[in-house]
């Protein structure tokens, strides 16, 4: 029987799946609620029917109101408006539950950018023995971060797995319940995480999803491609920033990252402890089965803090006997279970993932003089008297060469105290868990030299006088930054230390690069093409070293934030940028998204480590022509002048704050972290975080930093007659294909009939209709370059996805613009009604979260 068209399989697994039980949720009988899921359909409609004729959302609400519920009290009202909020956060995850369970059927499992197409296209055309040898050397890691764009708790993601499992069953009894629990379980946070209850949820991915997946993948990467021969190189590994990323969160303190470090390592041990266990039942052979039974004592008495003389090495060497005993005196029965066990040991030893640490270079700078200060003022000579009158280069040289211990007790600066025992926790947790538990430290907004070579100093001064085991990864942010990155690296490696440090980590440089940043300073076209160069010009700086650059993207969820289909990115770069490893952060809503379940992790790790080996199994040349590469170079500079004009504009920051929901999202306690970076009571652009100000577009369906400039730079080729040059440009160069069709996802996310209604505003008008035009022109000529009828033509099943999502949130974004006009009317009034204020304030916030949820990727 043929397969059907993904369309075909979305609808009938997706979509009527959802109607069917979206109709039992909406008849379950909640002692709260009173006619909520037979109003809400009613509401629905209005909406939709109210946006077409071109209401605004206070005229679709009070419309609702005269309509069908006339005798309702102002507070009556309310109460509805937030009893909808709540019927549709669970609709939300009644559809995310529902994907979630159809993923496997909706999407080949086998198919394209899959490890056994890959093996299979190998095999086809002779190449197995390249594939191999890439292979050995050849990583993805994806990185987890503390980023506040998910607002599920513990509770209800618990309920998602297992309304997931009853739908894949369609156990019909069990999804009634499960419903009915649902809505009765809270989603609102009211105290914010700490940054360990946030390492703790992001834990559980990695327990109960990622300890499986990535087992498996390695496993028939061992089985299927190199016929069971043990394979030195990990391939697939977890970084971890909960805990450890200190960037604008002073709630990471140095006991928050030894107890994140402690946690994993016990959650490690635990999952190995279960496998023991299952291993236990099954290999009751003679010679076997007391080992086994020692292995297990050994990891219980570690999972209770007792002594135990089980150590990752012992364990390993253990477990190879077993296996060998297995395999010469029982028939190799079982053995495969037990390579899969060594193998899972092989991939996550005794840290489980490896806990990065992270600081921006201006904080590290303030604990340095601090640092140095205490020292000078006790008599300490580390640095010379004269250290500040020296030029830069000569500090550099100063650093390079330092010797001797800091004693902390001399510091007296709490913040200080505290990033400098965060670099002697790092110690600690190799002691403990073993060097891969944390040797990286991230420095963020990087722009020097000095800046790398102060951690560098502070490192061995504070905790590695021997020797640093330590990487440490410079990020590269802004577009100037970017520019520059190559300077500064080139000082680096000709730095004789530096070098030294470099050749005893197997000369690899990690580079971090900042897609949210960069995209916020520079906008969209600009922050990728500059992105893809600075990688260029690295690739070629360090290779004239000899040094083997791992580029680590930081990227978000949407478009806008280095995100959508992240895999074509790395399948689209040619031989000019290095691609020995591919790394990358994932955070919030794409981690339950894109990883969340068992088939959506694998299929995608997949993707990710096929997109990674595509290119150098690939005959093409994937390098961009010369006259594309001016086009593109053109296309960057227009739109990047006109996003710096549209961010220059008076009404920027006020527009922001007082039209959006930016100021609101510090309330929702989703993330440990404060929502800017300064201390300013005004809002200040430059202390803005990415994540809110993508975010507060994302809730006004206005999606700014994923197309802004865009069609100003197409619109240029267009009037000048040269549209033919873009044209060739997006058929011959799978880079900016790949930029085009993730902008086209931001248009789709789109949706400029709720705020029309600001085009009439006396302030702010001119500045809506300028975000309006620039939308209109885009989405036109997208469809003209690429040739299509309607935005992501040639991803019908992703397109209705968005549909349905965007439908199910159409009430409470109304709901949300409602709620927020009323504040601005309610604020010019003479004497303010401060106790209403805050009730609508409440209704704005509550709203935020079913809408980021639903979007998936939206901050």
């Amino acid at each position: 029987m043929a397969t059907q068209p993904k369309l075909t399989r979305f609808n009938q697994n997706v979509l009527s799946k959802y109607q069917i039980y979206n109709s039992i949720f909406m008849t379950l009988p909640f002692d709260t609620i009173t006619k909520t899921g037979v109003l809400l359909p009613l509401f629905h409609e209005t909406c939709t029917k109210g946006f077409s004729k071109g209401d605004d959302p206070t005229s679709i609400v009070n419309d609702f109101f005269e309509k069908y519920q006339a005798r309702r009290t102002p507070e009556s009202q309310i109460n509805l408006l937030f009893r909808f909020i709540q019927y549709i956060e669970r609709q939300v995850v009644l559809f995310d539950a529902i994907e979630d369970a159809a993923f496997p059927v909706i999407n080949n499992m086998d198919g394209i950018g899959t490890l056994r197409s890959l093996k299979e296209t190998a095999s086809a055309e002779n190449k197995l023995d390249t594939l191999r040898s890439y292979l050995e050397e050849f990583k993805v890691r994806i990185v987890l971060t503390a980023h506040p764009t998910q607002f599920y708790p513990g509770s209800v993601l618990g309920i998602i797995t297992d309304l997931t499992e009853a739908i894949k069953d369609n156990d019909l009894l069990m999804i009634n319940d499960l419903l009915a629990q649902l809505g009765k379980t809270p989603f609102f946070k009211h105290e914010k995480p700490t940054p360990y209850d946030e390492a703790v949820s992001l834990i559980w991915y990695l327990e109960n999803v990622f300890y499986q997946s990535f087992g498996k993948i390695y496993d028939y990467i061992q089985q299927n491609i190199f016929d069971g021969k043990q394979i030195d190189n990990d391939i697939v590994n977890i970084g971890f920033w909960p805990g450890g990323d200190r960037d604008g969160n002073p709630f990471v303190t140095p006991e928050t990252t030894l107890k994140v470090a402690a946690r994993l390592h016990e959650t490690i041990i635990k999952n190995y402890y279960r496998d023991i266990r299952k291993l236990k039942r099954k290999l009751t052979f003679e010679d076997v089965e007391d080992r086994i039974a020692e292995l297990e004592r050994g990891l219980y008495a570690t999972l209770l803090h007792k002594e135990s003389e089980l150590t990752l090495e012992l364990f390993v060497s253990e477990l190879k006997d077993i296996k060998q005993l297995v395999i010469d005196k029982h028939q190799s029965l079982y053995v495969s279970e037990i390579t899969s066990l060594l193998n899972k040991i092989h991939l996550f030893g005794f840290h489980f993932s490896t806990l990065d640490i992270r600081q921006d270079s201006r904080a590290h700078d303030k604990t340095f003089n601090n640092m140095v200060s205490a020292l000078a003022k006790n008599g300490n000579d580390i640095f010379p008297e004269n250290y500040y009158d020296l030029p830069e280069s000569e500090q550099v040289q100063v650093l390079s060469k330092i010797k001797g211990t800091v004693d902390l007790s001399l510091i007296e600066d709490e913040d200080t105290l505290k990033a400098l025992n965060t670099m002697k926790a790092i110690k600690t947790i190799q002691e403990t868990n073993g060097e891969r538990a944390a040797n990286r430290y991230i420095i963020s907004n990087n722009q020097t030299t000095l800046n790398v070579m102060q951690l560098f100093a502070m490192l061995k001064l504070v905790a590695f006088q021997d020797e640093l085991t330590v990487d440490i990864g410079p990020l590269f942010e802004t577009i100037t930054d970017l520019e520059n990155a190559h300077l500064v690296m080139e000082e680096l490696y000709t730095n004789p230390e530096y070098s030294a440090h470099l050749a005893k980590r197997g000369n690899k440089q990690t580079i971090m690069l900042g897609f949210s940043d960069g995209t916020k300073d520079g906008g969209y076209l600009m922050a990728n093409w500059a992105i893809y160069k600075a990688k260029e010009r690295l690739t070629t700086i360090s290779r004239q070293y000899d040094i083997t650059v791992i580029f680590f993207d930081g990227r978000g969820g949407p478009p806008a934030r280095g995100g959508g289909k992240t895999h074509n990115f790395y399948a689209s770069l040619g031989p000019t940028i290095e691609d020995k490893e591919v790394q990358l952060t994932i955070q919030g809503q794409t981690i339950s998204s894109n990883f969340g379940t068992l088939d959506s992790s694998q299929y995608n790790l997949e993707q990710l480590i096929s997109s990674g080996i595509h290119n150098s199994l690939s005959d093409s040349d994937l390098r961009m022509l010369p006259e594309n590469r001016t086009v593109m170079d053109n296309l960057a500079k227009l739109s990047y002048k006109a996003y710096v004009d549209f961010k220059q504009h008076p009404k920027f920051i006020s527009y922001l704050e007082h039209m959006s929901t930016l100021k609101y999202y510090a309330k929702t306690n989703i993330g440990s972290r404060p929502s800017k970076r300064g201390k300013a009571d005004g809002l200040v652009f430059e202390d803005l975080r990415a994540i809110p100000f993508v975010g507060s577009w994302s809730q006004l369906k206005q999606n700014v930093p994923g197309f802004f400039g865009v069609g100003t730079a197409l619109k240029h080729y267009e009037d000048s007659g040269e549209f033919e040059k873009v044209q060739k440009l997006f058929k011959t160069s799978s880079f900016f294909k790949t930029l085009i069709e993730n902008s086209m996802m931001s248009l789709s996310k789109s949706f400029f009939d709720l705020t029309k209604y600001m085009s009439e505003d006396p302030e702010y008008g001119e500045f809506w209709t300028i975000i309006f035009t620039e939308y209109e022109t885009t989405k036109r000529l997208i469809l003209k370059l690429t040739g299509y009828a309607e935005l992501m033509q040639e991803e019908p099943a992703g397109k209705a996805s968005i549909n349905i999502r965007e439908s199910i949130v159409l009430p409470l974004l109304t709901i949300q613009q409602f709620a927020l006009k009323q504040i601005q009317e309610l604020e010019k009034a003479e004497v303010k009604d401060t106790e209403r204020i805050a009730i609508f304030e409440k209704l704005v916030t509550r709203s935020l979260f079913g809408n980021i949820n639903a979007s998936r990727n939206s901050a």
